[in-house]
């Protein structure tokens, strides 16, 4: 049994009480806080690297976004290149390991993994076609977080964001055990 406890999966955060703060602050809507969960997600991938989930890394840029928008130091032009880029990473990222041999349409692969069509057809228009208003933008940002919180993070903490459980050493283990969720167990 103590072999098994050895072999447990190394991640970038400290603990679970590091993770759970770094999901609130990420997704509570204050930008203080929000910056020091960019700050930690930041250290996280220099730990982790490559290994970093990818929702993690989803969410954070878009939080970035978010942050920005609401500081006032970017010009709408500005700030509707940061969410697209943020959007058409996030689009790509979750649906490239999808694709087989065969190429499949982009919109078919979101729809498996539940993703908006519009949402598809945002990135679509970003990526080749006239940049959309800002206020669709940040509704796509508002809309991939809220897909990332849901099918991500709410299932890291097994569907519960807020309550703590009594026995927080299972729970750190299965922290530990789904960090490595890439987009296939998304599904």
């Amino acid at each position: 049994r103590r072999r098994l406890k050895a072999l447990r999966t190394v991640v970038a955060w400290r603990g679970r009480a590091e993770w759970d703060q770094v999901m609130v602050g990420l997704y509570c809507g204050d930008s203080r806080l929000q910056q020091e969960a960019l700050d930690r997600v930041s250290a996280w991938k220099s730990r982790y690297g490559p290994k970093m989930p990818l929702a993690v890394d989803c969410t954070a840029e878009l939080i970035r976004c978010k942050v920005l928008d609401s500081s006032g130091r970017l010009k709408s032009h500005e700030l509707i290149l940061s969410y697209g880029l943020a959007l058409v990473r996030f689009v790509n990222l979750i649906t490239e390991r999808k694709q087989k041999m065969v190429s499949i349409p982009l919109r078919q692969l979101a729809k498996e993994v539940d993703i908006p069509i519009w949402v598809v057809d945002l990135r679509h228009e970003l990526t080749h076609g006239k940049l959309p208003r800002l206020a669709l933008c940040r509704k796509g940002c508002d809309v991939v977080l809220d897909w990332l919180r849901r099918t991500y993070w709410s299932r890291q903490l097994g569907n519960n964001l807020c309550e703590e459980s009594e026995d927080e050493d299972e729970e750190q283990e299965g922290v530990e055990a789904n960090a490595e969720l890439d987009n296939d167990a998304w599904e």
